[in-house]
Formats: C-alpha cells, structure tokens, sequence
C-alpha cells in the first residue's frame, strides 16, 4: 500500500467512525420513538431494554452505512482541500480518480459487507427484535394502583383506594375491592378503612393487609332466582394475596414470526415470490373455466384450441331460442348478478396476490439498493468535497443531509408506487438511485477538470460534429 493510500484512508476513518456512530445513535432513538407507548409503564428489567436496543442498532446499520460514507466523504475530501493538499498531491502528477480509489476500494468492501450483513444478519435480528416486541405490547402494565381510580390490572378483581400514604406509596386508605373470580358478576365486595400493600416470595405474588372492615356476600337461590341471601362478615385484620403471574414477559416461539418478508433472505424470498407467482397464474387460467357455466349462449373457449383465445358463439337457431319472459329476465339478471359477484371477488383476490408478491420483491431489490447506494453516496461526497473544499460539521453536514433527504423521498414514493403497481417494483426500488447517479457523474467530472460546481463549460467538450451545425447560431448570439 502507498503512503498516499494510507495518508486519505486515515483522514477517511475517523470521520466514517465517528458519522457512523453519530447517525446509528440518531437513526435508533428515531425508531425507538414509535414504540415508546408500548414500553412505558411495563417496569421492564435492563436486560430486556439491552436486547431490545441491541436488536433495532442492528436493523439500522444497512441505514446508516450510506449516510455516513456520504458524510465522512464530503469531510475528508473537503478537508485535504481545505489544507490544500489535495492541489499539493496533483501537482505531482496524481489524478484526482487515483488520489479517490482507496476510499472508493473501501466503499466497494463497505457495500459488500452490507448486503451479506442485509442478507444474512438482519433477518435474524427482525425476527428476534419484532418477536421480542411483539411480547412486550401483549405483556400488562406494571402495577399502579392510584388514588380514586378503579385499577382492573389483576385478573378477576377490581381495586379503588381512596387515599395512598407512605414515602412508597403501601399505606393505603379506604380500600374497596370486587371480586369477579367466580364468573357471576359482583357477588363478593371487600371494604376496609385502611390496608397495607406488599409483595412476596420474591414478587410473584401482592398481599394487602386489610384492617377493620367488612366483606358482603350474595349467595343466589338455585330455586327461586329472585331470592337470595345475603352475608356480611366484619373482621379486625384479613389478608388477601393476589398472583402477579400475569405482569410477566411470556415469550412467544420465534418459528411463529418466520414466515414473514422481513426474517426471510433473499433465496428464501425469491422462493416464496416464484410460488406466489405460480399461484397467481393458477388461479388465473382458471378463471375462464369458471365464469364460462354464467353463459348460455356465449362461452368462452378454455381448452386454448381457438386461435387467439378468440371468443366462439354457439350457432342457436332463432326458432330455437326461448320466448323472452319475465322468469328469464329474472334469470338473466340473476346470472348478471352472480358474474358481477364472482368478477369482484376473484378480481380482488388475484389483485391482493399480485400485491403479496410485489411486497415481497421489494424485499429483495432492497437488499440490493441499500448496498448500492454506498458507492452513490461516495460517488456524490468524494467529488463534492474536492470541488467545494470545506471541511469540519458545517457545510458537510448540510449537503449530507440534502441529498439524502432526496434519495429518503424518492425512495419511499418509488417503494410506493412499486407496491401500488402504478409501476414496476424494480424501476420504482432503483429510482432514487437513478435520479442521483447523474449529480454523482457530473460532480465527478467537475472535479477532475478542476472546475467550480457551476462552472459548466459543456460547449467547448461536445465533439466537432456535434458543435458544426450550431456554430452559425452561437455566433449570432
């Protein structure tokens, strides 16, 4: 390796290290945001957030691969011109194409790595990231019982305080308590003056300690509906202890999640599209054979002998055809009916497959955009920060983040259409891709010919042929 070599590709990591843990810090708290409301309140351990963190850091790292490179491109570059000594390394004979290959070598090993990692590690991480999830929204909120509120958190009972006291909140006043263990609506009332809440065997269970009050009781008479006796107990002191089985994290079998496009590769993917493909067209060729029995005297050819699949009309004689009566209207509008019914739901049907398989080869051509736009993403910071010569957070940051809000957008509204079908998934995936590889091209030449962003002297590059018939008209202008 050359000292030159060596020289950019220091300058180049400490910049790709530090943007890239700054965008893998910004892109995870981002994401963490949308599922703030089912986390709060659940008293969840370290471990579980860890897991939870560690999982969705891995989910963005094909994210902000591109965005740093873009970053820590634009830093570099801008920063050797800055000093200039990028004019100082080009005027001893080095191009700038040569002075950007090593950092372009490692945008190409960069690349590589992200889609291996977007193929192999990342389905991984969904399905242990979304699973984790997935429990932790069904699991209950932590215990908060709080003053004039009926709390139903435990199952089968429904607890007001009037008043809570104590630094932690265990003394608690004029308790009421409705028992609905039995499955016969209230039958069982508990009031107290006070009571003390505590939690035992190691928290697996919450005890309250109920002082000076009273249980009512209604037994219902078998015989007669309308009688029933009713029992009250008074008592000194009364402990009830209740299960917390239910504020524990039950974990769900991960094989449950596995079918799903995210926790897939892309050779399981691309096997799951060819089956839905195939489905698709199944259920297509199958749909003449099945609307045929709705004609009578116009059927359509599904045995594919007719050329053409041209449409053949049985010959029926005028004097054989049934004299038109009300019931065959009413038959024919039947049958008009029933056509109707069986074109909508097939349509929607083949329509809701169509849609499936697109969802799916999106999958797959992100796996591959997200890698490629590693070397976009060089291909526009490296000439970009040769040409406007600007280092340090200021300038580089605000032309990191302009340009990957354009691919952001046209990312998500290509994705959309893709998925929509107003085009095809492939062109709407790579369209972001190919709406900046020209501004990558046209930084790149500018910066070889050492000319200022707008300095476009097209004119004078276009060959002789080209330039001939305009000649007349440039002079006159």
């Amino acid at each position: 390796m050359k000292k030159l070599d060596k020289l950019i590709l220091r300058a180049f990591a400490g910049p790709f290290l530090l943007t890239f843990a700054v965008v893998e810090f910004i892109l995870l708290t981002q994401y963490m945001l949308k599922y703030l409301d089912d986390l709060v309140g659940k008293d969840l351990g370290f471990d579980i957030i860890g897991q939870l963190l560690f999982f969705f850091s891995v989910l963005m790292v094909p994210v902000a691969l591109p965005l740093a490179v873009l970053l820590s491109s634009l830093m570099t570059f801008g920063t050797l011109g800055e000093h200039h000594e990028l004019t100082a390394i080009k005027t001893s004979g080095i191009s700038l194409t040569r002075i950007l290959r090593p950092v372009l070598l490692t945008s190409l090993l960069l690349a590589g790595f992200a889609f291996w990692f977007n193929n192999a590690i990342v389905p991984r991480a969904n399905l242990k990231a979304y699973s984790l999830l997935w429990d932790l929204r069904q699991q209950k909120l932590a215990l908060d019982i709080r003053p004039g509120v009926f709390y139903n958190g435990i199952p089968g009972y429904t607890i007001k305080v009037n008043d809570k006291l104590g630094e932690d909140g265990d003394i608690l006043m004029g308790v009421m308590i409705y028992d609905h263990t039995q499955g016969s609506g209230t039958m069982r009332v508990i009031l107290a003056d006070s009571g003390r809440m505590f939690t035992r065997f190691g928290g697996e269970y919450l005890s309250l300690e109920l002082f000076r009050g009273q249980s009512y009781v209604e037994q219902p008479d078998a015989n007669n509906r309308a009688g029933a006796s009713f029992i009250r107990q008074a008592f000194s002191r009364n402990m009830i202890t209740f299960p917390l089985a239910s504020f524990d994290l039950n974990r769900t079998k991960e094989e449950l999640f596995s079918d799903n496009k995210m926790m897939k590769n892309v050779s399981q993917l691309e096997h799951f599209i060819d089956s839905l493909q195939n489905r698709l067209r199944s259920e297509q060729r199958l749909v003449p054979r099945m609307v045929s029995p709705y004609y009578t005297y116009l059927r359509f050819d599904t045995t594919g002998r007719a050329a053409n699949r041209r449409v053949e009309q049985l010959q029926v004689p005028a004097t054989k055809l049934p004299v038109v009566s009300v019931s065959t209207l009413e038959q024919a509008t039947n049958r008009a009916r029933n056509v109707r019914a069986f074109a909508g739901s097939t349509g929607e049907r083949l329509a809701n497959l169509a849609k499936e398989s697109s969802n799916y080869r999106i999958e797959v051509y992100r796996k591959y955009v997200q890698s490629f736009a590693i070397l976009l993403m060089f291909l526009i910071g490296a000439p970009l920060g040769a040409i406007i010569k600007k280092g340090g957070l200021g300038v580089p940051i605000l032309v990191s983040i302009l340009f990957f809000i354009i691919y952001y957008i046209f990312s998500i509204i290509g994705e959309k259409y893709g998925r929509e079908g107003v085009m095809s998934v492939g062109f709407g995936m790579w369209m972001s891709t190919m709406i900046l590889l020209p501004f990558g091209l046209f930084f790149l030449y500018q910066a070889r010919n050492d000319a200022g962003l707008w300095e476009w002297n097209l004119w004078d590059k276009l060959p002789a042929k080209i330039r001939w018939p305009f000649r007349g008209y440039k002079r006159s202008i």
